[in-house]
């Protein structure tokens, strides 16, 4: 399996760039995992959220294949434990899917297209965050899981 991370816009602070990097080369001893960004949308002060969002979409789709198993990072989304994460993970491997693809949306959520694109989406918690913290939220929470999965002593219970 291959799980790739898709992001709108730049990581701009260093020490989350500097945290994201460090879980991704920890990644690299579990899985083939990717992270894609897009742009952000330009001219956006001539843009309703609305159609901010559907600019995002097209964007976003355009990186997401018919076969791909597509989880939206949502708020409203079914919320995990780091074990029950990995668990989650675990099935989808043993499921035979080949490429799972995780989506953090721009700073107004996702256009009504990608939600149902989407085979599933998840929370990371009721709080509320940036979309740039939480991609190092996420792919923290990837590397503990696989370490769940190996046994490894990262995550204590």
């Amino acid at each position: 399996m291959k799980i790739t991370l898709l992001v709108t816009g730049k990581t701009e602070e260093k020490y989350l760039i500097e945290g994201i990097e460090k879980y991704l080369n920890r990644l690299k001893h579990y899985i083939g995992f990717n992270m894609i960004i897009i742009p952000d949308v330009k001219n956006t002060k001539n843009l309703s959220e609305a159609q901010q969002k559907v600019k995002e979409a097209e964007m976003m789709l355009k990186h997401i294949n018919n076969p791909d198993t597509v989880i939206l990072l949502d708020e409203k989304g079914k919320k995990y434990t780091s074990v029950l994460f990995s668990n989650y993970l675990n099935k989808q491997m043993i499921g035979s899917v080949q490429h799972l693809v995780f989506v953090i949306g721009g700073p107004y959520g996702f256009d009504e297209t990608v939600y149902k694109r989407a085979n599933g989406s998840m929370s990371l918690s009721d709080m509320t965050f940036s979309h740039q913290m939480v991609r190092l939220f996420f792919v923290e929470q990837l590397y503990r899981a696989f370490s769940i999965l190996k046994g490894e002593p990262y995550h204590h219970e």
